[in-house]
């Protein structure tokens, strides 16, 4: 997300315009869906379902207004900057996101007034003779939907990745870390932190 920020950042250098503003709200939105996948990763629904939903719709909530906000910049930086192709296709990504958070929130919604939410998140193993099986498995299929439709929304940017490059350098302003500590010589390695074209 941040690479996607600087490229925008870049290719508007040279005009203030909504474009830079909706970039920067994007790059608040994608650093809370970060930490709302984070979340989602570190709480797993059968230990602590409050964590794991908090996790998801911070992810799915904040990452759909995310998506929502780089569709619209792909519509504003065309022509100039690439085609109109991209932001169909951007834009047919972003309904399909968006009706899979629908049918996910509508089926989970139906279906923790089912099944109590605790024994709901207990539930490791269904049956199709079990009370809201077809619900739970609209959810998960809809859960999944959204994963791809995430993913095949970031994949678009794999050309406009290709026309950029980025490098990290490292400057050294001192032979330590210590402020004037007296008789402390630096011992080992005297080369760049990184080397290649990071």
């Amino acid at each position: 997300m941040y690479v996607r920020y600087k490229q925008v950042e870049a290719l508007n250098r040279e005009e203030v315009s909504i474009i830079l503003k909706l970039n920067q709200i994007g790059l608040g939105l994608g650093l809370i869906s970060c930490l709302g996948l984070c979340i989602v990763a570190n709480f797993q629904k059968t230990t602590l379902i409050q964590a794991h939903i908090t996790g998801a719709v911070l992810t799915f909530g904040m990452g759909i207004i995310y998506l929502l906000l780089h569709t619209i910049i792909s519509y504003k930086m065309q022509p100039a900057i690439h085609g109109i192709g991209i932001f169909w296709i951007r834009c047919t990504l972003l309904i399909w996101c968006a009706g899979s958070i629908l049918s996910m929130f509508v089926s989970s919604l139906a279906l923790y007034n089912t099944i109590p939410t605790i024994e709901m998140a207990m539930k490791l193993h269904w049956n199709p003779s079990d009370k809201g099986y077809k619900l739970h498995m609209v959810s998960t299929i809809s859960e999944w939907s959204l994963a791809f439709s995430f993913l095949s929304y970031f994949l678009t940017y794999i050309r406009d990745f290709q026309k950029i490059s980025l490098h990290a350098e490292v400057d050294l302003c001192s032979e330590t870390l210590y402020d004037g500590l007296p008789g402390l010589e630096r011992n080992g390695e005297r080369r760049a932190l990184l080397a290649g074209s990071l």
